[in-house]
């Protein structure tokens, strides 16, 4: 069996194009400034402290505020992830049981929030774009009243595909209903969003609580973030106690100026050139191809789009996504970030250079070539979405967890409460969620289990589920 450095020293001499996560996208001249092994180093004098910083990371955070107009921003080396778990866990002191309105295509982490917490969610279903049968937007119906019952509201703006709702509105809504209340933000995906050819990012319209995942688009190192915070919703003094028991006390320094690094490198002329390429992309191959565009915006949910996440739907070439990728790795060396059914996502990142959006382009072009005899000639059938009903929550998430548990096989788990959360990965989005009860509508796609591809269920080969035992 192979190494894993070895492993990683063959795929880097592939020379393959990034369209992936992390944004620096192995550019050498990016991260030259941050040496390794040389200033992989502990807590030393001068070097200041990640938990109380005082000097030159204190000075680093103030930078990171300025650009994203915090007024405090803290370092993250745990990832989004942490981030998220800080923003639940702040929200509890001095309090009873809280109900926090949260989006059903929440990242995972926010289900382990739930769990660490122990709030109760009231999830909210995303809007399934037709074209894409993935979820794209957010129904603002939502929020136009039923404030007074929940305690906060979690979003997360932009989407894994760059989709972006309105947000303005919804903290619009909040601060003629319940002004009190705080608006928690997980922007894994926005960081980028410093220019005008970004939407505006969550920190500028008012949020309380942002969290960044810096390595995903910028030049920093995979599980750098960053958690921004303003206003006086949010308590700071227990935000800061609850950072230094979710993160580790040894925190990378390698990882600390990757931070810094993004920051440097953070420029609009970065980006300049790729929109431009993206622009001729869309032109050229929106039509033999469904690719996500500005023509989107205004349906569906969708009030924006972050354009260096490039969306395509292959289906209008008789093919599926898993075809078309295979396509573009042994041809093109083209890695794309996820793919399912018939879409295919390729995301930039500050790394990237105009010339591989035009190889792209090309590989698409030459994709649409090779298989344009098969065009309609095969029909489109999505796998189902589930569109019922949310399930009824019984149990918060916690309450579930910590639960006495048993496995009982699927078939029979009908009016049962799952002890697991399960999702069907891409998107993503849970079918079931840990304390919430097995309705027909989810017996039926669990049943199915064979045609998917499943996040969370350990039982899955043998066809049992994970249930509380009442």
């Amino acid at each position: 069996m192979d190494s894993l450095i070895r492993q990683l020293y063959h795929y880097s001499e592939l020379g393959m194009y990034s369209f992936h996560t992390p944004g620096h996208k192995g550019r050498r001249d990016l991260l030259a400034p941050v040496v390794f092994p040389a200033y992989d180093l502990t807590e030393l004098p001068g070097l200041d402290m990640l938990h109380n910083p005082q000097g030159v990371l204190a000075e680093v955070q103030k930078k990171a505020a300025a650009l994203y107009k915090a007024e405090e921003t803290f370092f993250l080396v745990n990832g989004a992830t942490s981030g998220n778990q800080a923003m639940f866990m702040a929200l509890l002191p001095g309090a009873k049981a809280k109900k926090v309105r949260i989006e059903r295509k929440a990242h995972r982490s926010v289900i382990g929030a739930l769990i660490l917490s122990g709030l109760t969610p009231e999830y909210i279903p995303s809007v399934i774009h037709p074209d894409f049968n993935l979820p794209l937007g957010l129904d603002l119906a939502q929020f136009a009243d039923s404030w007074e019952h929940i305690d906060a509201v979690h979003l997360t703006n932009p989407s894994y595909y760059g989709t972006v709702s309105d947000l303005a509105y919804i903290l619009q809504q909040r601060d003629i209903r319940r002004p009190s209340l705080p608006v928690l933000v997980d922007q894994a995906h926005g960081a980028h969003f410093t220019s005008e050819l970004f939407p505006q990012g969550a920190v500028e319209l008012g949020a309380d609580l942002v969290v960044h995942s810096t390595h995903k688009t910028m030049a920093a190192l995979t599980q750098a973030a960053m958690l921004h915070v303003q206003g006086s919703r949010i308590n700071r003094f227990v935000l800061r106690d609850i950072l230094g028991i979710l993160q580790t006390s040894s925190p990378s320094y390698l990882l600390l100026a990757s931070l810094e690094r993004a920051l440097d490198t953070q420029e609009r002329s970065v980006w300049d050139g790729l929109y431009e390429e993206v622009k001729k992309l869309h032109q050229k191959l929106d039509g033999p191809l469904r690719i996500l565009t500005e023509q989107d915006c205004g349906s569906y949910g969708i009030k924006e789009f972050d354009w260096s996440k490039i969306l395509v739907n292959v289906s209008p070439l008789g093919l599926s996504a898993h075809e078309a990728v295979d396509f573009l790795r042994h041809n093109f060396r083209i890695e794309p970030e996820l793919w399912d059914e018939y879409n295919i996502l390729f995301m930039l990142g500050s790394g990237n250079k105009p010339e591989e959006v035009r190889v792209l382009t090309g590989a698409l072009e030459e994709l649409v070539k090779r298989f344009r005899s098969r065009m309609s000639s095969r029909p489109k059938t999505y796998r189902a979405v589930n569109s019922s009903p949310l399930p009824p929550v019984r149990l918060s998430p916690r309450e579930a967890w910590l639960s006495k548990k048993r496995r009982i096989a699927v078939k029979e788990s009908l009016g049962e409460i799952a002890a697991e959360t399960i999702s069907i990965y891409p998107p993503g989005i849970p079918l079931i969620a840990s304390g919430e009860e097995i309705t027909e509508e989810v017996l039926a796609c669990l049943l199915q289990a064979d045609s998917y591809n499943w996040q969370g269920w350990q039982g899955f080969n043998r066809g049992e589920i994970m249930i509380v035992d009442m």
